[in-house]
């Protein structure tokens, strides 16, 4: 079967085609004219200057305008409409022209932080015209010595050649930097947005095309993002590497969740004042088969940016409220991630498991850091108000290690403040932390929050944040994490929550 040919032409053989034919045929009528034997010998000559004058008109005519629109529909092809700066397209043909006649072509990649967030509560006219102002600043601070781009979305990029170009990029990329840290002005709102940068080169010892030149400044932006976002970061072969380890860890953890190799452990809260056991925090735990350990904190991160901590997470729900059915009237608390609570359908799912397994609601209470609330705290509050609707508590974990101020306590309204071990540790060695850690305590008091110390492993620090005012404790002094048949058993011990029994039966192990 032989293969069809087909032909493409430019937009200037568009317009360049349609004159060919048109010569061709005015050549074919003039000769036809000339061998007539019906017109007049006198008349030919004049026949054929208005025809020749005709013809040069409608030529120059078509040309122009032609040979004009041409221009414009290759300006509207490598033109954003928005922003009015070069598109993606413009930026390889660049890249490629550059890269053949400098020794150095430099490209850095700029995503805004935090511009969904704007988008979706403010409207898309807001969010169109803070990108049109973040043109003209990234305008304003590169151009002319580097060529500004839009890539679509709220990503930017900046092209500069010649020598040492990636160092006066980075330069005009920190400038960047330094300019966002300013609220800007769209329409009647002062607007804070951040930036992530990701930086690439090409030199004649190390040749790259405009695609790879892209892909690079692309991983070394998302590890800019990573690293805590308004930064710059330059591409890295290790990035790459760390990326395919990744990958084969997602992997893993999809095969995990398939095969049943999670598992929960419970760790123990108890009334600071006599010792009893008042709750249980769930942590999960990953058996894998080559007998490596892999903590929460290592792959947790994989499984919120793949999206499998939805249904981690869910796993997580149900095997814990299955668990604690027959643990009394402990109060149960689970790790709530950030993808989880930006997620529209977790509240939904949560009622279902509540109404499928029975477990009362008033005795589950979910924990989210502060890292969830300053990702998105419009959807945060949202979501928090839909969940409390079902008579689940809300417990704010890891104070003191982040963002959170007594607004953001006044806004989300938390039934518990769970102090981190950080702060708990550092306030038994310094007045400072120390005087941190009471005012915590007291602002918590007044906003009727109970109060958790986590992380509390000697006597001196029990005693420390007991006096302090926390109502409960958490941390090695008391109990480890347990299997949730060792906590049954626990449970079912005559005095087991007395304060004398739990201390010597941790002074024996």
């Amino acid at each position: 079967m032989t293969k069809r040919k087909t032909f493409r032409l430019t937009p200037k053989g568009l317009v360049l085609g349609p004159l060919i034919v048109l010569t061709a045929v005015f050549c074919c009528i003039s000769i036809a004219v000339y061998l007539s034997d019906e017109i007049a010998f006198v008349s030919l000559p004049a026949l054929l200057i208005a025809c020749i004058t005709f013809y040069a008109a409608t030529i120059l005519l078509l040309s122009k305008l032609g040979l004009s629109q041409v221009r414009e529909l290759e300006t509207l092809g490598t033109t954003d409409n928005l922003s009015r700066l070069p598109n993606r397209r413009a930026l390889h043909l660049h890249i490629e022209e550059q890269s053949a006649a400098s020794d150095e072509v430099a490209l850095a990649i700029i995503d805004l932080d935090s511009f969904k967030q704007i988008n979706d509560h403010y409207g898309h006219a807001v969010g169109d015209e803070l990108i049109r102002r973040c043109s003209e600043i990234l305008r304003s601070i590169c151009e002319p010595e580097a060529k500004c781009y839009r890539l679509g979305g709220d990503e930017f990029a900046v092209v500069m050649a010649g020598e040492v170009a990636g160092t006066i990029l980075e330069g005009m990329c920190r400038s960047l930097l330094e300019t966002l840290t300013k609220p800007i002005a769209v329409q009647d709102r002062n607007l804070t947005i951040g930036a992530s940068i990701g930086l690439s080169r090409h030199t004649t010892k190390d040749p790259v095309s405009s695609s790879e030149l892209l892909r690079r400044s692309d991983v070394a932006m998302d590890m800019s993002k990573r690293g805590g976002k308004m930064r710059c970061t330059w591409f890295n072969a290790n990035f790459d590497r760390r990326r395919e380890a990744v990958r084969e860890l997602d992997d893993e953890l999809r095969t995990a969740l398939a095969k049943g190799e999670f598992v929960l452990a419970y760790q123990p809260l108890v009334d600071a004042d006599n010792g009893s056991i008042v709750a249980v925090e769930s942590l999960l735990r990953w058996n894998r088969p080559d007998g490596q350990h892999i903590g929460p904190n290592v792959f947790i991160p994989v499984a919120e940016e793949s999206g499998l901590i939805n249904a981690i997470g869910l796993w997580v729900l149900r095997q814990a409220v299955s668990d604690a059915q027959n643990w009394g009237d402990l109060t149960l608390s689970v790790n709530i991630s950030a993808a989880q609570l930006r997620n529209p359908e977790f509240p939904i799912q949560l009622g279902q498991i509540l109404e499928e397994s029975g477990f009362p609601p008033n005795q589950l209470e979910l924990e989210i850091t502060e890292t969830c609330l300053v990702l998105d705290p419009i959807i945060a509050e949202r979501t928090l108000d839909v969940i409390r609707g079902f008579g689940v508590n809300v417990a704010l974990d890891d104070f003191g290690t982040g963002y959170a101020s007594i607004g953001f306590l006044r806004q989300f309204r938390f039934e518990k403040l769970k102090l981190d071990r950080s702060l708990v540790v550092q306030a038994g060695e310094d007045e400072g932390s120390r005087a941190m850690m009471l005012s915590s305590i007291a602002v918590a008091r007044a906003l009727k929050m109970g109060v958790t110390a986590e992380g509390v492993e000697t006597v001196e620090q029990a005693d420390l944040v007991r006096t302090a005012g926390c109502d409960q404790i958490q941390g090695w002094l008391y109990y480890k994490a347990l299997p949730a048949d060792e906590i049954s058993a626990l449970l079912e011990q005559p005095n087991a929550n007395s304060d004398t029994k739990t201390l010597k039966s941790n002074e024996a192990r």
